[in-house]
């Protein structure tokens, strides 16, 4: 490439840079917000403060919901080949038991076990009253392993989604061992909201009310359920009642497709949502079979509203009224549309980061930079002359190109990441150390000043290109298996490495053979 061309690129270059990088600086970037691409460097949790939180995944609970949904399954799809499986029902939580009041059935079930339940171990049925088998069945162990990674991989989906409508920049989260969840989220100023969105389950589900049983008795009918039932007035907080359900839920919440909060005529909050094509189709039929009965909407296992069907709703659409505050309204239906969690998720840890403690990290490893910074411009400086100066815009170049690069990526600056910078410093004037040496060598050797320059950006090429590609792979490996930390550790010091060898080995040599065109007997300054 040409001189003139050389010039040109790094001219766009810096002011690209400048473009990505303005909105960072604290003093003018709030002032440029409207006229300049509004990404910046976001600040990891060490550096602005927020929460940490360990959370447990109750991957047991997700193992059991799975076998009791195994259990009705079989028994559907027993029904449809007119086969009656009785009380399928969960037995501690890892045992599945079903009836089979005829035995003459026992081949077409064990048909039926083997096609489409493979991953259920049966035991021999005992033989009990009238001839009918009683099943004991559970999961394989490669299945209930399956399940529990399933669920664990679930439930970080999940709360990624949340953290993402939640509005947080740059949380990190990831898993640990013993079913555990790490979550760091920087600048959260109301901890306790989001936890409360973090940890709650939020399955959803509707059920038809018995408005023929007293929920108060002892002894319920079978297929019958009592749940709390909320009632909440504007500005109190919640009482609980309870009202009999139909057990089996005719829709559950894997079928909502959207929710957002809205407002009613009393300008009173409630949640709107709308299903998915598979759900829309159940809800009209449902609600269609079942006009002038209530139906309950039961989040959490609690209910929260029980409206009366008054004619067939197409259409896909539905809303949960609770006297919700704004808030509320806004935290449930983001939930909703995150989707339910597989399982129940605990709180373990808990730690709170001051911005106070972030302050000072900030001006700690800003001073750090700022010194280390300082004392490597001064002696290049003072060691090489005009070409130390060069190499002290080079760094400056280099520098700028790291901030933009992070802003463009809306990367999150860490202490570690500091520390990158740091360290950035260094490599980037290691490589015009080597080239300024093959240039005093060539000097000496009574080449011209244009020749020894281009003779020395050649001869160190080489070196410069194998020393920062090696560093390069560390750099992918680091950010490929590292976690948080390490990760902005790996960013910052790679954005610098690929920074350092374009001033170094492209703007430089432009400007140096520029310069050795016109340096006259004098010679350049080296």
């Amino acid at each position: 490439m040409g001189l003139r061309w050389r010039l040109i690129l790094a001219s766009l270059v810096f002011l690209v840079s400048l473009v990505y990088a303005l909105p960072s600086v604290p003093v003018i970037g709030p002032a440029l917000e409207r006229v300049l691409p509004s990404s910046k460097i976001n600040l990891g949790l060490d550096l602005k403060g927020g929460i940490h939180l360990t959370l447990g995944v109750d991957v047991a609970k997700a193992v059991s919901n799975s076998l009791a949904l195994a259990g009705q399954d079989l028994r559907r799809m027993a029904q449809d080949e007119k086969i009656i499986v009785l009380r399928p029902r969960l037995v501690g939580g890892t045992t599945l038991e079903f009836i089979l009041p005829r035995a003459e059935n026992e081949s077409k079930l064990r048909e039926i076990l083997a096609r489409h339940f493979p991953q259920l171990n049966v035991a021999q049925p005992q033989t009990g009253e009238g001839g009918q088998l009683r099943y004991v069945a559970h999961f394989t162990p490669g299945e209930v392993k399956r399940l529990e990674d399933m669920a664990l991989d679930q439930a970080l989906r999940t709360i990624r989604n949340r953290i993402d409508q939640f509005g947080v920049a740059e949380p990190d989260i990831r898993k640990q061992a013993g079913n555990r969840i790490q979550v760091q989220l920087p600048g959260i100023s109301d901890p306790r909201r989001a936890v409360q969105i973090i940890g709650q389950t939020a399955h959803l589900e509707f059920h038809l009310v018995r408005e023929d049983v007293d929920p108060g008795k002892a002894v319920l009918p079978p297929g019958v359920i009592v749940l709390p039932m909320l009632e909440k007035n504007p500005g109190q907080q919640a009482a609980e009642g309870r009202i009999a359900l139909e057990k089996d839920a005719m829709l559950t919440g894997e079928d909502v497709a959207d929710a957002r909060p809205a407002f009613d005529n009393m300008n009173q909050s409630y949640v709107t949502m709308s299903f998915n094509a598979r759900g829309a189709r159940i809800f009209e039929r449902v609600t269609g079979e079942s006009v002038g009965r209530r139906m309950a909407i039961v989040l959490d296992g609690k209910v929260y509203s029980a409206p009366v069907i008054r004619e067939r709703i197409g259409g896909g659409k539905a809303s949960i009224s609770g006297n919700f505050t704004t808030a509320e309204a806004q935290d449930l239906a983001i939930v909703l549309r995150a989707g339910s969690l597989p399982a129940p998720v605990s709180v373990l840890e808990e730690r709170s980061v001051g911005p106070s403690l972030g302050q000072e990290a900030i001006d700690s490893g800003i001073s750090a930079a700022l010194v280390g910074a300082a004392a490597v411009i001064i002696f290049i400086g003072f060691y090489y002359g005009v070409s130390g100066l060069i190499a002290d815009l080079m760094l400056c170049f280099t520098m700028l190109i790291v901030m933009a690069g992070m802003g463009a990526f809306g990367a999150t600056l860490t202490l570690p990441g500091i520390a990158g910078i740091v360290l950035t410093i260094g490599m980037a004037v290691d490589a015009n150390v080597l080239i300024y040496e093959r240039i005093r060598e060539e000097l000496r050797l009574g080449l011209t000043p244009l020749a020894a320059v281009r003779a020395g950006f050649d001869r160190a090429m080489v070196s410069i290109t194998d020393a920062n590609l090696t560093s390069i792979i560390v750099t992918v490996i680091l950010y490929q298996f590292g976690t948080g930390p390490i990760r902005g550790f790996a960013v910052t010091l790679g954005l610098g490495i690929v920074a350092s060898m374009f001033t170094a080995i492209f703007v430089s040599r432009a400007i140096f053979e520029e310069w050795a065109r016109h340096c006259g007997p004098k010679g350049l300054s080296i």
